[in-house]
């Protein structure tokens, strides 16, 4: 994995003494020759029924650079069976790495629950899980789409350079006389150019004289010039120029692009061979250079940092580092300035595994936001990182080694999702009596063909928010106990529109659908007519018979019974026979509508004996008294006003 060496070191002394087993195995282990490393501790491990710490941690520790993590895990699990909470930090991070690129994130969880006993950096941890963990609730923001320029070895640090894409790649076999990089036994980086859209275009070398014999990768260019800055190792007469211990570390260099070549190169004056500096990124004004070390004074394994520029690219001030809220005691990495938004990679922050990449607010230079993870697919448990953004498009680039690509590293394309949410539709439900706001209102939101896709409930004032989603025939249904149900359709287009926001909902409450007669409760209706002599249900009838209807339909929690009465004109007998046959045909009407006969209680005739005013037998009444008497009555005998939540 490429990134790795852009601020570890290269050995390039070895042994002449006559060693052991262990004592080759380290020199293997330091020189970054992890595959071969693994055979002889591997071998040193099953001699013995409990290998020493030292070989358990080397054995974990080679897995996890060769991003091997599910055997990396076991090995860092023995050790935690050993040493507990005692292996420290650094273990613990890499632990947890392991723990979720094998798809055990509870395990990851309660390992970190256990260990940390700073309450603010559990906090950080777990609010970082809790954003996280809604955001994989949600619609992803974006696609992601591996691009056919990618080899078999490793591709990563896409940069964005006109319309083209400069990125840094091993798959140059010729490179150094066929000379490997032993972390991985790849050739060693080059920078290359290529149009990462046009499949025909064949990617090749960046500036005809930038190569070096070793590790070139991880440029940046500065807005204002034509000065670019990459990473390089110490080289002095195309050899590795080693520090005091025999190691060749990283540096950042700055140049100029003249006619497709490089010159004026020189290193930046923070650099040191005692150290690695590389990932250099610039914010889009160009003064400000931030950047990955692992020089002392830092937080972990590797640190970002950031620095001044002058208008001609020099350094103004020393390296700052970004502060213990961006650098962990793990990896910090490949950062990246978009207005005042850094985006950068760890394996510490809470992620999904591996590397991650985290977006963080710049305050100011000395204060950055929680970061917080992208989630997926920007992010796998694998390592994802090197990511840059096209701030006109808002596309990006970025490299992950997950599962499915071409090689080792791959570089991938990030472009916006098509929106699948289109419409702000909010506003208030209020009761339709009173005008009065109806809080703790259920609404349900549904795709007429897909069924229930989200539900809420209104606030205190009435409120309610919902984004619906795009090109649908969306169906929002009001349900409050007491109330009428209400449904409103809502289509939504292919692009997304203008919010739809202030929206009175009204609904209807069940006292406005029925009227008291002193302690009887009855269904508001109005009279209903039958042809003279007849208990045929007329269309006249239907009319009223429909709020009868509604009324047991949105409220299934009642049962009635149903009185019908006549006027004293005719006989006693005749009356109570016509009323009872129409009281009995209007049961009939009603359970033909749908309504349950159990809902009906009873049907009965009333005739003239049960009249509302003086016009009984014999009495003078104009028409209008007569009618008083004729009626029929809904009397409600049973009544539960919640079951109207039932969905239907």
């Amino acid at each position: 994995m490429k990134k790795i060496i852009l601020f570890l070191t290269l050995s390039v002394f070895t042994s002449v003494f006559p060693q052991s087993k262990l004592e080759k195995a380290d020199e293997l282990f330091n020189d970054f020759k992890f595959e071969k490393a693994i055979v002889l501790y591997q071998d040193l491990a099953m001699r013995k029924n409990r290998p020493s710490i030292h070989v358990i941690q080397r054995l974990a520790d080679s897995h996890f650079n060769r991003n091997e993590y599910q055997k990396a895990k076991d090995w860092y699990q023995k050790l935690y069976a050993i040493e507990g909470n005692r292996m420290g930090e650094n273990n613990i991070i890499k632990l947890v790495q392991c723990l979720k690129a094998s798809m055990q994130a509870d395990q990851a969880d309660k390992l970190l629950r256990d260990f940390y006993s700073d309450q603010n950096r559990l906090d950080m941890i777990m609010a970082q899980k809790r954003n996280l963990d809604s955001l994989l609730l949600k619609n992803p923001k974006y696609e992601v789409q591996n691009l056919e320029f990618n080899s078999d070895k490793s591709d990563f640090s896409p940069s964005i350079y006109d319309d083209m894409l400069v990125f840094a790649s091993a798959r140059d076999t010729l490179k150094s006389n066929g000379k490997l990089y032993p972390w991985n036994n790849q050739p060693y980086l080059d920078l290359y150019l290529t149009n990462p859209h046009m499949s025909q275009f064949v990617p090749e070398k960046f500036l005809e004289n930038l190569e070096s014999s070793f590790h070139d990768s991880n440029v940046a260019f500065d807005p204002r010039s034509n000065t670019i800055y990459f990473t390089r190792n110490f080289i002095k007469k195309d050899k590795l120029n080693a520090n005091s211990e025999g190691l060749s570390n990283m540096q950042i260099l700055k140049g100029t692009i003249y006619a497709n070549t490089l010159i004026n190169v020189t290193s930046l004056s923070f650099n040191s061979k005692e150290y690695s500096c590389g990932h250099p990124a610039l914010s889009p004004d160009g003064k400000y250079l931030y950047f990955t070390s692992n020089m002392p004074g830092g937080h972990g394994e590797s640190d970002l940092y950031v620095v001044e520029l002058g208008l001609n690219g020099d350094v103004l001030t020393p390296p700052m580092n970004l502060g213990e809220t961006i650098n962990t005691r793990g990896r910090e990495m490949f950062p990246f300035v978009d207005d005042n938004t850094l985006y950068f990679s760890s394996d510490s922050h809470y992620g999904l595994g591996g590397l991650d990449i985290f977006t963080s607010t710049i305050k100011s230079k000395t204060s950055y936001g929680l970061p917080q993870n992208l989630g997926k697919p920007i992010n796998s448990n694998m390592d994802d990182f090197s990511l840059v953004i096209n701030h006109s498009s808002g596309d990006g680039y970025f490299a992950s080694n997950r599962f499915g690509g071409a090689g080792d590293d791959d570089i991938y394309y990030l472009k916006k999702a098509k929106p699948i949410d289109c419409l702000e539709y909010s506003g208030y439900v209020l009761d339709e009596k009173t005008g009065e706001p109806i809080p703790l209102a259920s609404i349900e939101l549904y795709d007429v063909n897909l069924g229930l896709l989200d539900a809420m409930k209104t606030d205190e004032t009435g409120f309610f928010r919902f984004v619906l989603p795009c090109n649908k025939e969306n169906k929002l249904v009001f349900i409050k106990p007491k109330y009428v149900k209400k449904e409103i359709f809502v289509p939504t287009g292919e692009n997304p529109q203008k919010a739809s926001m202030n929206n009175m909902i009204y609904l209807t409450p069940f006292e406005s659908l029925v009227v008291k007669d002193g302690d009887i409760e009855k269904i508001k209706v109005n009279p209903i007519y039958f042809e003279y002599d007849k208990s045929d249900i007329t269309p006249r009838a239907e009319i009223e018979l429909e709020k009868v209807l509604f009324a047991m339909r949105e409220f299934p929690g009642i049962k009635i019974k149903i009185e019908s009465h006549t006027d004293s004109r005719g006989s006693d007998q005749y009356n109570l026979k016509l009323s009872d046959d129409r009281a009995k045909s209007t049961m009939r009407y009603l359970i033909a509508k749908g309504i349950d006969s159990n809902r009906i209680e009873s049907a009965r005739g009333y005739g003239e004996y049960q009249l509302k005013n003086h016009c009984s037998n014999g009495v003078r009444c104009s028409e209008q008294e007569h009618l008083v008497n004729r009626r029929s009555d809904f009397i409600i005998v049973e009544k539960d006003l919640g079951d109207q939540n039932a969905r239907k």
